[in-house]
């Protein structure tokens, strides 16, 4: 069984259960993915599967180390990889060439997804952080401004840590214990409840929850 499987974020939408009830769903194209190498604890110092997704990719925008690493596979070029941790008695029976698709995965099992949030640039500390900020009137010139970031006297300087603006966003996040509510076997989609980290089109990891 594998431990998880690659996908590319489509969107949100909703769905209705039997009883009329509304839930927010996120489609994730979800594979099909190819095992590109095995790791184990004899020969590597650990147990892991290396997944590649499956889709069109141009020769030359994949480099020389990455192509000889699927050419030694003996598999097709891939633009996403990604490696997953597994027990050593549960991903045993996965090899290099394998096949991951989204109808391994069943409704209402449980997974975490990986994925990089959008990036925002440079914001301040209200968009940043949720400062409050300053009176919005009565002549108030310091209305998105953080206001004091340190001492005078004593340490008279800016401590290590202190929330200022800088850029957000852009980071690695993992959203934990998400339901499978609908699984398109046929089209490699699964849909997600609720929200997914990153925008539409970006690259996913969906890992079985063990929580």
């Amino acid at each position: 069984m594998a431990p998880g499987i690659l996908g590319k974020k489509i969107g949100m939408t909703q769905v209705f259960d039997e009883e009329g009830r509304v839930s927010p769903v996120t489609v994730v194209q979800a594979g099909p993915c190819v095992v590109v190498q095995r790791k184990t604890s004899e020969k590597d110092g650990y147990d892991a599967v290396q997944l590649g997704l499956v889709e069109f990719v141009r020769p030359k925008t994949v480099n020389k180390p990455r192509a000889g690493h699927y050419k030694k596979a003996g598999v097709e070029l891939g633009r996403f990889l990604r490696e997953l941790h597994v027990d050593g008695a549960k991903g045993g029976d996965l090899k290099a060439g394998d096949r991951v698709l989204a109808g391994d995965f069943k409704i209402r099992e449980k997974i975490d997804v990986i994925g990089t949030s959008k990036g925002r640039g440079f914001q301040g500390v209200i968009k940043r952080h949720g400062f409050a900020g300053g009176p919005s009137g009565h002549g108030s010139m310091s209305h998105r401004v953080p206001g004091s970031i340190g001492q005078s006297s004593y340490p008279s300087r800016v401590l290590k840590g202190t929330r200022m603006g800088g850029r957000h966003g852009g980071k690695q996040i993992t959203t934990v214990g998400l339901e499978i509510v609908e699984v398109h076997a046929d089209d490699n989609v699964l849909l997600v409840r609720g929200a997914v980290p990153g925008p539409n089109g970006g690259y996913v990891v969906l890992r079985r929850s063990e929580r």
